[in-house]
């Protein structure tokens, strides 16, 4: 019995059986190129046809970003690649890695070779691209004065950066006399020293009207050139030796103009942001340094000797109070002691004791005070002295005891 696949299995065991060819693996096309579509990706689905067949054709972003042009429909074309099968639509195809037109084979040919070349040499490194300045001054064009591309790149210009300066140094750009004289233009501006940026640019055209951007003297001289350069050649499929050799490839001069240059009113905005970022600062900074002096101001009186004065006086007259109490309250008490003892003075006074009745005695004549009766004799004068006065008299005979009359 036959072997039996699922539609899976069959699409990829056909796959297999292309793959394994060599011829289908390494093979050359040739035919009209319809249906081109570059998806957002940057890929490109196309068909190529002749009167009796179409073959679907796919060619990966990698491998258009290598191609020096990209085909249109309509162009006759010669593409290489591989063919295989897409599964899940169980069609065939041709992946192309290069496509060049027809009947320009031998100048396709030294294209390459060119390219190959100064490639080996390193003059298309990226380490040798040099970036373009944020705001250009003065804009140095090479150009045709005539040529649309100018008029293009100059109303650019004019909307979106008018600030910019711009200084054509004018050549033919098409033609076996253009590479001469395209080296001049840029060795002219070179030789000024106030220009920040070239732009090297012509409108589109065929391979033979842009061979002259395809010259190695053109390709050595915008590698040599003292400013950054800009290529904006042709269209946007439209690739030349001078845009692997510039400092930026631009699809075309206008897309060039715009890469070269900031958007004035992108500039506006970023300078009101920047003033009103710049207001916030200055008023942050000028915050902070107002904290700050009220802070030392207040640091510096907290070490003024002023308060230390005040804190000292103030403890001066604490001192000083405390004394005066002190000295009154030590006042109070010897006067408090002094009293008492005047008190128990007074109390133990002879004054004192004759107040609560008794008499002192004393002899008349001689005011002897008398302690005694057996010292009186009999006629004695004595003075009786009493709280509140005295009397005399005199000691009457007695003899158990004597006897004061």
């Amino acid at each position: 019995m036959a072997q039996t696949f699922s539609v899976t299995e069959l699409s990829m065991y056909i796959r297999d059986l292309f793959t394994v060819d060599a011829n289908l693996q390494d093979v050359w096309v040739t035919g009209e190129v319809s249906n081109f579509r570059r998806a957002a990706s940057g890929h490109c689905y196309f068909t190529i046809k002749d009167g009796g067949a179409e073959l679907k054709s796919v060619m990966w972003r990698s491998a258009a970003e290598r191609q020096t042009t990209i085909p249109r429909d309509g162009d006759a074309v010669i593409a290489h690649g591989a063919v295989n099968v897409y599964i899940e639509n169980g069609v065939y195809q041709l992946y192309v890695d290069r496509i060049r037109p027809q009947g320009v084979g031998d100048l396709y040919a030294r294209f390459e070779q060119l390219k190959q070349q100064l490639q080996a040499e390193g003059l298309f490194d990226p380490e040798r691209k040099r970036p373009l300045p944020a705001y250009p001054r003065k804009i140095g064009v090479v150009t045709s004065a005539d040529a649309a591309a100018f008029q293009d790149v100059q109303n650019v210009l004019r909307r979106r950066y008018p600030l910019a300066e711009v200084i054509l140094s004018p050549t033919l750009v098409q033609g076996t006399d253009a590479p001469p004289r395209i080296v001049r233009a840029l060795e002219r501006l070179n030789q000024r020293d106030d220009i920040d940026v070239i732009l090297v640019c012509r409108g589109g055209g065929s391979i033979e009207d842009l061979w002259a951007f395809n010259d190695e003297a053109v390709a050595r001289a915008i590698a040599l050139s003292r400013v950054p350069v800009v290529s904006g050649v042709g269209h946007e499929t439209d690739f030349t030796i001078a845009d692997f050799a510039a400092d930026l490839r631009a699809p075309t001069p206008s897309a060039a103009a715009e890469l070269l240059t900031p958007d004035v009113d992108d500039l506006r905005v970023n300078i009101a942001r920047a003033q009103i970022a710049l207001t916030d600062a200055v008023r942050a900074i000028i915050d902070t340094r107002r904290r700050d002096l009220v802070a030392q101001n207040r640091a510096l009186k907290s070490a003024s000797p002023t308060l230390r004065i005040s804190a000292l006086r103030q403890r001066l007259d604490d001192w000083n109070t405390r004394l005066i109490t002190a000295q009154r309250t030590r006042l109070t008490l010897q006067r408090e002691r002094l009293n008492a003892r005047a008190a128990a003075l007074k109390s133990a006074s002879p004054a004192a004791i004759l107040e609560r009745g008794y008499v002192l005695v004393r002899r008349g004549k001689t005011g002897e005070r008398v302690a005694s009766a057996s010292v009186v004799s009999t006629g004695d004068s004595l003075v009786l002295q009493f709280h509140d006065g005295e009397q005399h008299v005199i000691a009457a005979a007695d003899q158990t005891r004597k006897v004061l009359t």
